[in-house]
């Protein structure tokens, strides 16, 4: 069992010992594809500025050079820049250079953090004032829909104050509406004020639900985005109440994270207003429940202002072809927004339905609070006529190219952000500041496991002997299980927890080794020292390894980023050492006086 161990786990941790390689993967932006004649293409420019490669491949919809060093990949990177243009991303990356007899076996290095492999760092804020004006706009909708349907009239409805304000003609209409009103929104509270106008704004309760529920899909849709785009082993996580922590490892190019974040944008299908002339409207002119946005070509397009459908609702989209092989984007909608969309289009069979995108970005300006402002732009992106009455399935047609296709079809799939987001923190870690924190903390474990195994040697002889070898293969068990677990990221102070589970892998051995000493001053037979040592030590060094794994399992629970990092290496680390310390020098003292006649132990 200990061999069948050691070897599974000698096998899984090998391909940390063939490092990566410094490399530039090329992919298309929006728009824009890369092929095999682009692959032809970045060959020809590498072989013509004779810059020396490893190997060029096509793999995952985006092409990978990988360099000897990174002084190569850096100008191959600038090189690939002037010569591909804007529609292509060339980014930074470094591509593990495991054989392929281990790759097929599943066997892959350790993901590194991001203070040991370099990438980028973002710090996010949401938004949530956008988020609260984008939802009291979603009520002040549906009260109108009530209020049509109770046959309630009302003056005006309009959003004011972080409230939604219903004018209504009489007194006898603003008790009507509340009591309507309250009975479909129990999370409201609706107040009374002079001239027969009627507040509603949401509790606190439900007002630490929206900030919560914005922050948490926000998470979700960004993790989403970049797992799409196929960066390795990213963090999203929450930070605080309002801010998402971003990191990318082993992109070490700013621009390209940002082109990965960069649709921190809404989705919206409206109704295109066909019944105005883009004249008046290019003028101003336009109607009151309509207003003018702009295509992708700068051509004017009139829309309704009321919105059919959010990006939200969408669970899955597809790009492909149709009967005539144009291409299109097929869309599947939760329950709540397939109904939506059904009891829209079976009545605008025939009428004209936009996809609008809307981006926010940094505009550079900063409020007096110090919070980033943002620039709203918007961007009719599609627009498709309805065929038929549309359920949870439909499809968008009238894309112009299956590049198009793709991308909107992986932005829809991504989903709309609830609220937008601004970065007010970026941080790139080069990989030669990676690569140092790596040496050192090799050469942490290398000298603290040095002093340790002189130490048991010297002091414990042959049973020293054996806690070593229990030591070098409880190292080899740690990495094996940390490259198996595809979680699992090993950070700087993950190394700091296996430097310390080091320590308590011999302390088992320790407390094992003093109880044989015990039982042979006892006076009892080197057999019998050797079975009442292991058998008496075992509940002492259950009881504290049980303990310390209550406080990793805990420190895991409740910590982020760096304390989550040491956590995990510390738990795998705990598992391990009484593994080895138990189970593996056992073994090795029966290979060496099991069933043999002794007098004396080397102890």
């Amino acid at each position: 069992m200990v061999v069948f161990a050691l070897l599974i786990g000698l096998l899984y941790a090998l391909p940390n010992v063939f490092g990566e390689d410094p490399a530039i993967q090329i992919s298309g932006a929006r728009g824009a594809s890369v092929d095999m004649a682009t692959l032809d293409k970045v060959t020809e420019q590498l072989n013509q500025d004779k810059l020396s490669y490893k190997s060029v491949a096509f793999e995952n919809g985006a092409i990978l050079v990988r360099f000897q060093d990174t002084e190569t990949q850096i100008s191959a990177r600038d090189l690939m820049n002037q010569s591909l243009g804007d529609n292509y991303v060339v980014a930074l990356n470094l591509a593990p250079s495991t054989p392929a007899w281990l790759e097929s076996l599943g066997a892959s290095p350790m993901k590194l953090g991001l203070d040991l492999r370099g990438g980028v760092h973002f710090l996010m804020e949401v938004d949530m004032d956008a988020a609260m004006d984008k939802l009291l706009g979603q009520q002040e909708d549906t009260f109108r829909t009530e209020l049509r349907e109770a046959r309630i009239r009302y003056r005006a409805i309009s959003v004011k104050d972080n409230g939604v304000e219903i004018r209504l003609r009489n007194d006898e209409q603003v008790q009507e509406a509340k009591r309507t009103l309250s009975a479909s929104h129990p999370d409201m509270l609706f107040a009374e004020g002079s001239g027969f106008a009627l507040t509603a704004s949401f509790t606190e309760a439900r007002m630490q639900e929206i900030r919560n529920y914005a922050v948490a899909q926000n998470i979700t849709i960004l993790r989403n985005r970049v797992n799409e785009l196929g960066v390795a082993e990213p963090l999203v996580q929450r930070q605080g109440a309002n801010r998402i922590v971003v990191e990318l490892p082993g992109v070490q190019d700013t621009a390209r994270a940002k082109e990965i974040l960069g649709a921190t944008a809404t989705l919206e299908f409206r109704e295109v207003d066909t019944n105005v002339d883009l004249a008046a409207a290019a003028a101003g002119r336009v109607p009151p429940g309509s207003e003018v946005k702009t295509s992708r070509d700068g051509n004017p397009v009139v829309l309704k202002k009321r919105v059919i459908l959010e990006g939200s609702h969408i669970t899955d989209s597809t790009s492909s072809n149709d009967e005539y092989g144009r291409p299109q984007v097929n869309i599947k909608l939760d329950s709540e927004g397939g109904n939506k969309m059904t009891a829209f289009s079976r009545n605008n069979v025939g009428k004209l339905m936009a996809t609008l995108f809307i981006e926010y970005k940094d505009s550079g300006k900063r409020s007096p609070a110090g919070k980033v402002i943002l620039e709203k732009h918007e961007e009719v992106i599609n627009q498709a006529t309805i065929q038929t009455a549309l359920g949870r399935d439909f499809r968008i047609t009238g894309i112009d190219s299956q590049a198009e296709a793709h991308n909107l079809a992986l932005l829809l799939r991504a989903g709309a952000l609830i609220a937008p987001i601004s970065i007010v923190e970026e941080r790139t870690i080069g990989p030669s500041m990676g690569q140092q924190n790596i040496d050192m903390g090799i050469q942490a474990c290398i000298w603290g496991m040095v002093a340790v195994m002189l130490f048991t040697l010297l002091y414990y002889r042959k049973f020293g002997l054996v806690a070593n070898l229990a030591l070098a293969m409880n190292l080899v068990l740690i990495i094996g299980v940390m490259s198996m677990i595809p979680g699992a990221t090993m950070t700087l102070p993950g190394i700091a927890g296996i430097v310390l589970t080091v320590g308590m892998a011999v302390d088992a051995n320790v407390l094992i080794f003093e109880r044989i000493r015990e039982e042979l001053r006892d006076g009892r037979s080197p057999q019998q020292a050797i079975q009442q040592g292991y058998a008496n030590a075992f509940s002492t060094i259950a009881d504290a390894n049980i303990t310390t794994l209550i406080t990793a399992i805990i420190l895991f629970a409740v910590g982020t980023g760096a304390i989550k990092g040491f956590a995990v290496t510390l738990s795998i680390g705990i598992l391990t050492s009484m593994f080895t310390a138990i189970v593996g020098t056992r073994m090795l003292v029966n290979l060496m006086y099991g069933g043999k006649r002794i007098d004396k132990l080397s102890i």
